[in-house]
């Protein structure tokens, strides 16, 4: 009869592990996806900016067929991209073709100095912005969700459960950080007045009368 009552209890300790184990990766993979849902919506933002920057600068810079044309198609990769890997790949390479963009926006005054383009690229470092913060609260998030699946106790279950690994959002440093381009004294602002020149030093007998004077 003891052997009885210690086995149920062994059984329920063991039913009551599994249990919270189990509900504990549950947890953790799904902060994953939301915050992997995070990112992408801060992703469709940059997505849906891009059309009417490019149409902005089209406006001035006819011309710059190429560029134009490789942002357009880095957008659609980025669009196409179906896991965080190859969104992390794909939005590098359409951080670099924006970069290129807007070093063509630097050669023209006007479209510098244009309130809409202003706007965008203003809306568009925002973007950049929150995607940095996105993609730093998934990454930990993973990295989180990963030691729980590889360490006990959750490595017991992890894999008869289905809990896989998930992927990084990761992409190069010089690809991460927003296109930015100062237009600040560009946009028609004033050039400032040059610093007037120092007044030439009196003669040496004039300084020194002068402190012949302070002396007494």
């Amino acid at each position: 009869m003891d052997i009885s009552i210690v086995l149920i209890v062994i059984v329920v300790i063991l039913v009551l592990f599994l249990v919270t184990t189990y509900n504990r990766l549950v947890t953790l993979r799904q902060r994953v996806k939301e915050a992997w849902s995070d990112i992408d919506i801060q992703l469709k933002r940059r997505h849906d900016l891009i059309p009417n920057l490019i149409e902005t600068v089209k406006g001035y810079a006819a011309h710059e067929r190429g560029t134009f044309e490789a942002v357009t198609q880095a957008r659609a990769a980025a669009q196409g991209a179906r896991t965080p890997a190859e969104a992390g790949q794909a939005e590098g390479i359409l951080s670099q073709a924006l970069g290129r963009l807007f070093a063509v926006a630097e050669a023209y005054p006007e479209l510098q100095a244009d309130e809409n383009f202003r706007q965008l690229q203003s809306e568009l470092a925002e973007t950049e912005n929150r995607i940095a913060v996105s993609r730093q609260v998934y990454n930990d998030t993973v990295l989180t969700y990963h030691n729980a699946i590889q360490t006990f106790p959750g490595v017991v279950i992890a894999g008869p459960f289905g809990f896989a690994k998930r992927e990084f959002f990761e992409t190069d440093q010089a690809e991460r950080d927003a296109p930015q381009v100062d237009f600040g004294t560009a946009a028609g602002a004033p050039p400032q007045a040059p610093t007037p020149a120092a007044p030439p030093a009196g003669p040496a007998e004039g300084a020194g009368g002068a402190s012949g004077g302070t002396s007494t």
